[in-house]
């Protein structure tokens, strides 16, 4: 699903909140491709109570714009965990109550053991992430689920840089075709562009960033 350039204004009030919190820079940076690019985003960066909270209300609106129905959460080690569990919160505060959990990197022995902590993979399972780049947790996530007879039902990430990966398609193309699964982005390259379009003091960069998403940037997208 193409995610419209006249996006809802959460998309780019999330944009603004990322930029004031030091989480979206433009600059020149080197991404672990090895390319060259105008902008970063490290959602890392969100590491306080109070982004967190808002952080998972953004998460928790692109969910309900999607239209996209769930029956639980789950969050791949590490970011992921947080990223659930504050989505969790949101969710409940707006009255969808979802039970959640998350993988460990290891297997535990003893307690309760297992892979799986918080609830029981059942239903349809949403994972929830920062980024997609190489899918591999993704993927790690999918094969858990189903493992344990769950339904992966989707993706929600923040931020679809819509970018090639070693091929014609972008990491996130490749895990929506692959997985046949939806990937909802809080926010997107296109709606990144409209945001520097509207802010006078992001212009200098805006002839990099377009260059860049020229590059690199994928033909379509498949984020909500």
């Amino acid at each position: 699903m193409n995610a419209a350039p006249n996006a809802p204004d959460f998309r780019q009030e999330f944009l603004d909140f990322a930029l004031a919190r030091g989480v979206l820079r433009f600059g020149e940076f080197v991404t672990k491709a090895g390319r060259q690019t105008p902008y970063f985003f490290n959602a890392g960066l969100f590491n306080d109570g109070e982004s967190l909270g808002r952080l998972g209300r953004f998460y928790a609106e692109a969910l309900r714009a999607s239209g996209l129905s769930c029956d639980q959460l789950f969050g791949p080690a590490y970011k992921g965990i947080i990223l659930a569990a504050v989505t969790a919160v949101a969710l409940a505060e707006k009255g969808q109550n979802l039970p959640f959990s998350f993988n460990r990197k290891e297997a535990k022995d003893h307690g309760e053991g297992g892979m799986v902590v918080g609830a029981s993979l059942r239903g349809r399972v949403l994972i929830v992430d920062d980024v997609i780049t190489a899918g591999t947790s993704v993927r790690e996530s999918v094969e858990l689920i189903r493992a344990h007879g769950a339904t992966p039902a989707g993706v929600l990430i923040a931020l679809d840089r819509m970018e090639r990966g070693r091929g014609e398609r972008s990491a996130v193309q490749e895990v929506s075709e692959d997985f046949g699964i939806p990937v909802i982005a809080i926010a997107t390259l296109e709606n990144l562009m409209c945001f520097i379009g509207d802010r006078a003091e992001l212009a200098p960069f805006k002839d990099a960033v377009n260059s860049y998403r020229k590059r690199y940037g994928v033909k379509g997208a498949v984020s909500a």
